[in-house]
Formats: structure tokens, C-alpha cells, sequence
């Protein structure tokens, strides 16, 4: 089975002017069959995310005729717009909404879906991508605009920021991308205020995103992330939100969007593996948006020298919005015209820089939560996420039911890099049920094919054993696949064991359900609305790789050793010695030394690793 929205690398749809030029010829000949003699270009399916969407396409028409001008598309632009203009622009409140501040203000807004108090939850980031439209078709169009028309456009525009930033709460879905959207649109339409009203909402908008979302920005994995649905990031929104701040850098030129566009950038680098795979997030565990990630994703990863554009998009909207027959949907529009507009290349090769939080090379990447525990591997063509014991989740040792990858103090890292190997050191201190501090340390090493793994800490009594993974997922280049089988080998005993009970909080790898569903299912809220990170948090087992210690440790020591894939399927028979320099590791590839938990002067951790 194939996971249904991890799909090819976005760096792989052209991108030349011919191509786009092509995706708008193929939306011309659809709107212009489509349109309505009142002017309407919605797809007829659409029933939500609707007041945006037709004037979305008229965005599109007229960025298409700016490009190739088309005698057909002059009339078809100015009666879509009056069709917004007439049929899409509501003044009275709607009923039920609940974060109004003021009542009955007259001010225009753009609604989720169209009957009156069927679901109003959706109304404001409807009118911030009904803004993001306007401003869109009011420079494309601007040739076809006469002056009173315009001003009206304009007037609404003005409407829509003042109903988002005065009439309601702002950002209430605490939704960081939509958020930042507001911003980029009370951006855009001042250039298009006369003064003084236009440095006023420049101004306000500049206020905006550091008073309510650079101020409220939360921590994870090192970086101050603009939060999403309640969570730090989402696999899903936060690419989204990266499109955002390209754009508001793009027509601003505020180095803040662009520092923070780098920090956001390089998280995403760091979180994403090798084959561009990712999941969590607080609203979709592993939905990938498509088109919307790419402005973003390019922008930034030329910014930062790093080959984002092997995020994994859902490419069936590899382009614009479409509907279950393919047909152009006008939703998210504006993303596409800003695509068109970027001329930035993709940046295809990685970057250099070490992160604290991954280790990359060749076919193999490791990304590390904020505890400096693996949140993904991949190795082998197969992704393996954190395994789940006694409600507990995460790779490192059991020992009595109880998993020790929580630290207990400072967590520190080193990385060495050889002309063969990438390597990184985790020096952790954790504590187990018996109250002793341990100092746990775990090398990771590849050449780029295999992965080596060695965790190391003070001896471990009854049958402890390596808690090393749930294989899930396979790269099967243009496609993601399930898959709960892996190639790993263990210098101790090594098992793969599956949950012993059944039900929505044990989860085996082997069944149909996705990993996205089953965090679902145990959120507290429906699907859409609820947090499937803290669904998943209420785990208690999973299909997990179990590998026993080694036989032949140190007599002071516990140590697992576990290798992935690569190509050296010959036994795995690596030895272990240590002495007053520390623990020396032999494997068929590498010999690695590890220096004492004390570390060095500083406490940092000491590796010398020789191919």
C-alpha cells in the first residue's frame, strides 16, 4: 500500500517559463469552459475553502494573459471579477461566528462555505486568501482595471484587512501560516493605498507578525518556529508558511522575514531524510501540500546553499488546487502566481554544514528530536520512526520496561567527518527506574549506504535490549510505500515483534492502517481538528526492532550494536575495548575510539573515527 500523499520531490516538476506557461494555458481552456454566464469559475464541486476560489482563477487568467496575451480572456477576467465583486463579498455577520470584536461592522469578508452559519470557523483565513486573490488580480489585470473598478477593488481589499485586523481576533485557529498569509496580504495591498493609508497597514502589518507571531514563536530541535495549531511544526503547514515568508521578503524586502525564513529552512533541512520523507505535526501527520511548499522551499533553500526541493509533495496538486476528477480548483491560486513570478533555481545539492540535529550522507540520514533521539531514520531505501514500549516511544535501551532516551541533564553532541564517513557522538545522562544516572553514549556512523550504530552505557542488569525502530515506510523512487520489514543486522540477538494486543493504541506495522490514521484515532478531537501528535503520544506498543547487547561488552558496560542496510551483508562482527582512552570500536568498515563520558575540559564529547 501506498501512502497517499508522499509522492515524488517537488524539485522534480519543471519549473521553466514554457512549463508554467503551459500549466496557465491548460487553466485558461478549463475556466474558459467552465465559466458561467454570471461570471463564476468555481469547480462545481466545490462546496468549502469556496470564497476564494473563483476569483483565484481570475488571478490566474490574468497572469496568463500578461504573460501571452489571449483576445478571449479580457472579458472572461472583468466578469469573473464582478462576479466576486457581486455574489462572493459579505457584509452582514455571519451567524455563529465566534471571534468577532466587533459586531455588525459592515466590513466585507470571504466565507468557508456559503450558507449562512454552516460552518463560519472557516471565514477568516477564507478572507485572508480572498485578499491574497485581490491583490494578485489587481496586478496582473492592471491593464484591463479601468479607474473606478479599480478603486473599488481596492476599497475591498482595504475591507478585507480591516475585517481581519480590527473587526475579528487575529490568527484565531492559532494557524501560523495563515497568519503570516494576513501579513503578506496587508503588504502587498499597501503599495496600492494612496498615502497615507498605505504606511499605515504596511506599518500595521510589520507590527502584526512581530507582536503576534515572531512573539509567540516556539522552540523546537534549536529553532523559534511560528507555531501551528497549537503545535511548534507541521509536516503539512509549516513548508506553507515558509512560501509566505519568501513572499513577504520578496515584496518588502524586511530582513526579518528573511531571517526567520532561513531558521525555518533549515529546520525543515534537518527534520527531512535523504529521500525527502517526513511526518508529525499537530493537524496532518503526513499530508504534504504540493505546489503551495514550492515557492518557499526554493527561495529559502537557495538562501541557505541546501537541496530542499527533495521534500515530498503531494504532486497530484503538484501545480495549483484540483478536485477528485483533476480538475483546476482557484483555492491557493495566489502560491502559484507568486511560483510563477520567483525566478530563484532550485538548489539541488546539500548543504556542507553539520546540524546538531541530523547526521546525512549519500542514501542515509538520521533526524533527531530536541532530546537528541532519533525522530526518523532512514537507511537502506526503508524509514523507520520511533518505536513504542509501555507507552514510552523512541530509540535506545529498555531495560525493566523501561526506555532510557530521556535525559536527565545536558544533552552534547559532537560530529566528525572523515574523507568515507560521517559520523556524529550523543553524550546523554538518563535515568532509569532504579534512580541511577547513567551516562548513555551512541555513535552513529555512515558512508553514505550503511548505517552503524553503537549505544554504549554503564552495565544494565536483567535482559535489557536495544529498542532500535519500527520500520514503516519504503522509497520506492517515485512513490512511498508501507512496509514493516528492514535490513538490519545486530551484533547481539535480534528480533522484530509486533503488538501482542489489538485496538487503536497498539499499532502494528504490518496492518493497512497508516501511521497518519492510527494518530487519528487516538486524538482527542475529530480528524482535522484534532492534534495527531498527541494521539500518537498515547501509544503503548508498536512493531519494534529489538536487539539484545553484545555478547563480548566490556564487563562495566552494556553495548548494542545495529547496522542498516548498505551493502555489506557478510556478518556483523564488531568488537569493543576498553581502556583508560575509552571504549574502541572495530567494525568491518571503521575503527572508532570513545572517549570517556567526562568528556573534554569543556565536557564535550571526544571521537576519533579511522576507515
Amino acid at each position: 500500500m501506498h501512502l497517499p500523499h508522499q509522492r515524488g520531490p517537488l524539485h522534480d516538476l519543471p519549473d521553466s517559463p514554457e512549463a508554467y506557461d503551459a500549466v496557465l494555458a491548460d487553466v485558461v481552456e478549463q475556466a474558459l469552459t467552465r465559466i458561467t454566464p454570471e461570471g463564476n469559475l468555481e469547480h462545481p464541486d466545490c462546496v468549502d475553502d469556496i470564497g476564494d476560489t473563483s476569483l483565484g482563477i481570475t488571478s490566474l487568467l490574468g497572469l496568463a494573459h500578461r504573460r501571452t496575451p489571449d483576445p478571449r480572456l479580457p472579458e472572461a477576467i472583468l466578469r469573473s471579477l464582478r462576479f466576486h465583486l457581486r455574489e462572493r463579498v459579505y457584509t452582514e455577520d455571519n451567524p455563529g461566528y465566534p471571534n468577532l470584536k466587533v459586531r455588525n461592522s459592515g466590513l466585507p469578508y470571504a466565507r468557508y462555505v456559503l450558507e449562512s452559519g454552516a460552518h463560519p470557523i472557516g471565514d477568516w483565513p477564507s478572507t485572508v486568501w480572498a485578499l491574497l486573490q485581490l491583490v494578485n488580480v489587481l496586478e496582473a489585470s492592471d491593464n484591463l482595471i479601468h479607474d473606478e473598478l479599480r478603486y473599488e477593488i481596492v476599497e475591498l481589499g482595504h475591507g478585507y484587512w480591516r475585517w481581519l485586523t480590527e473587526a475579528t481576533f487575529f490568527n484565531p485557529q492559532e494557524a501560523g501560516n495563515q497568519a503570516i498569509g494576513c501579513v503578506v496580504g496587508g503588504l502587498m495591498l499597501a503599495r496600492h493605498l494612496p498615502d497615507p493609508q498605505g504606511k499605515s497597514v504596511r506599518a500595521r502589518a510589520l507590527e502584526l507578525y512581530t507582536d503576534e507571531i515572531r512573539a509567540h514563536c516556539v522552540r523546537d530541535r534549536g529553532a523559534l518556529l511560528p507555531p501551528e495549531h497549537g503545535g511548534a511544526y507541521d509536516n503539512n503547514y509549516g513548508p506553507i508558511s515558509l512560501s509566505f515568508l519568501a513572499q513577504a521578503h520578496r515584496v518588502s524586502g524586511e530582513d526579518v522575514f528573511a531571517e526567520d525564513g532561513d531558521a525555518l529552512a533549515r529546520y525543515i533541512d534537518a527534520r527531512l531524510t535523504n529521500g525527502g520523507f517526513d511526518n508529525g505535526g499537530p493537524r496532518y501527520s503526513e499530508q504534504h501540500s504540493g505546489f503551495e511548499s514550492v515557492l518557499g522551499l526554493r527561495y529559502f533553500g537557495a538562501r541557505i546553499g541546501s537541496d530542499l526541493g527533495r521534500y515530498r509533495g503531494d504532486t497530484r496538486w503538484g501545480r495549483h488546487a484540483v478536485k477528485t476528477d483533476g480538475g483546476v480548483d482557484g483555492h491557493f491560486a495566489w502560491m502559484l502566481v507568486w511560483q510563477i513570478q520567483d525566478s530563484t533555481p532550485w538548489h539541488r545539492t546539500p548543504s556542507t554544514r553539520s546540524g546538531r540535529h541530523q547526521l546525512r550522507a549519500g542514501t542515509v540520514s538520521v533526524a533527531f528530536d530536541d532530546r537528541m533521539t532519533p525522530s526518523l531514520i532512514e537507511a537502506g531505501g526503508t524509514y523507520f520512526l520511533p518505536a513504542a514500549v509501555n507507552r514510552q516511544h523512541g530509540f535506545g535501551p529498555v531495560t525493566d520496561g523501561f526506555l532510557l532516551c530521556r535525559p536527565m541533564g545536558e544533552v552534547r553532541v559532537r560530529d566528525v567527518r572523515t574523507g568515507t564517513f560521517a559520523a556524529k557522538l550523543v553524550t546523554k545522562p538518563v535515568v532509569g527506574r532504579d534512580h541511577v544516572l547513567r551516562h548513555s553514549q551512541s555513535l552513529y556512523v555512515t558512508d553514505g549506504t550503511t548505517l552503524w550504530v553503537t549505544v554504549a552505557l554503564e552495565r544494565l542488569d536483567g535482559t535489557p535490549y536495544l529498542l532500535a525502530g519500527m520500520p514503516y515506510a519504503t522509497d520506492d523512487g517515485d512513490r512511498v510505500r508501507r512496509t514493516a520489514d528492514a535490513e538490519v543486522t545486530s551484533a547481539g540477538t535480534l528480533r522484530l515483534t509486533h503488538p501482542q494486543e489489538q485496538g487503536a493504541d497498539h499499532f502494528d506495522a504490518r496492518s493497512e492502517a497508516t501511521q497518519e490514521q492510527a494518530a487519528f484515532a487516538l486524538a482527542a478531537d475529530p480528524r482535522g481538528y484534532g492534534n495527531p501528535d498527541e494521539g500518537w503520544r498515547h501509544l503503548v506498543t508498536s512493531t519494534a526492532l529489538e536487539a539484545g547487547p553484545v555478547p563480548d561488552a566490556p564487563e562495566s558496560l552494556s553495548v548494542f550494536a545495529v547496522r542498516y542496510g548498505g551493502s555489506f551483508s557478510g556478518p556483523f562482527a564488531p568488537t569493543f575495548e576498553r581502556d583508560a582512552a575509552g571504549l574502541t570500536v572495530r567494525t568491518e568498515a571503521f575503527t572508532a575510539l570513545i572517549g570517556d563520558t567526562a568528556g573534554d575540559a569543556h565536557g564535550d564529547p571526544e571521537l576519533t573515527l579511522r576507515g
